[in-house]
């Protein structure tokens, strides 16, 4: 059988040996181009020193980058029991350097498992579940973010929401939150003919890097803030406010209330989560 640079298998000769075909069900869609994986892994920066955390490695194209790439330990986290015979010969080749954790990754605390490590996280997200994931990584404990970085790969039009600013079609209540958590930014696209089988919408790997001076705001609250305001994003801010305080809230912020939630920074949300 012939081997790649890192002495392992193509991936498409070890899918062909395990019999391995992607689930619609669990968000699968495998990356087979080494050059793509490799770039994703680089993008995360220096893996030496770090716990890195990857969700869903499926047959593990993107697990060999990242030890390629020399990642201390990567912890993968893999609900598709097909897939483990795989992730355990890359775990024989690399030892003592790939834990797979058999599970969901929405029930799993990866906070706990880096167990005060610095970590990373890099991974090609299941589509179903990457906006629920992110939510719950931002928010796990937003003064001591576990994670230095994230690098994931979305949806575009997902990625484009993590990502946007006040007044963009895109700004809704998830740009709200992580622009108020972290620093953003979409590294490149991924087209879909990069994916076995291919998706129907192009792909975006999307980095993220916890503030250092976030603004002071009560998570519960801006949450309850952006919900209302967002909930009606057509309807002006002292209409979709109203079971908050509407026109009387606003006005003693100095915000015209008017306005309609999309034109409101983050810092403006956050005054008003504050003034709650």
């Amino acid at each position: 059988m012939a081997t790649t640079p890192d002495g392992l298998p193509p991936l498409r000769d070890v899918v062909a040996t395990h019999g391995l075909a992607p689930k619609k069900a669990l968000g699968q869609n495998f990356l087979f181009d080494l050059n793509l994986t490799a770039k994703i892994a680089r993008s995360a920066g220096p893996l030496e020193g770090f716990t890195v955390f990857e969700i869903g490695p499926g047959p593990g194209g993107l697990t060999r980058a990242l030890l390629a790439q020399g990642a201390s330990r990567v912890v993968a986290v893999e609900r598709d029991p097909r897939c483990l015979p795989i992730l355990a010969e890359i775990a024989a080749h690399y030892p003592g350097r790939l834990e797979v954790v058999e599970g969901d990754a929405l029930e799993t605390d990866l906070a706990a498992l880096a167990n005060g490590a610095p970590a990373k996280i890099v991974a090609n997200l299941p589509y179903n579940v990457g906006t629920q994931l992110l939510i719950n990584w931002l928010t796990a404990d937003v003064d001591h973010p576990f994670w230095t970085s994230m690098t994931l790969m979305f949806q575009k039009e997902v990625g484009q929401r993590i990502v946007a600013v006040p007044g963009s079609n895109h700004y809704g209540r998830l740009g709200v939150l992580a622009g108020w958590i972290a620093r953003s930014e979409i590294l490149f696209d991924v087209p879909p003919q990069a994916f076995t089988p291919p998706p129907k919408v192009t792909s975006s790997v999307v980095q993220l890097e916890p503030l250092a001076d976030r603004l002071p705001c009560d998570l519960a609250r801006l949450e309850r803030v952006t919900h209302a305001a967002f909930g009606q994003r057509r309807k002006m801010l002292r209409q979709s406010l109203k079971p908050l305080g509407g026109e009387a809230l606003l006005e003693r912020l100095g915000i015209e209330p008017t306005r309609r939630a999309e034109t409101l920074s983050v810092a403006e949300f956050c005054a008003l989560a504050q003034a709650l």
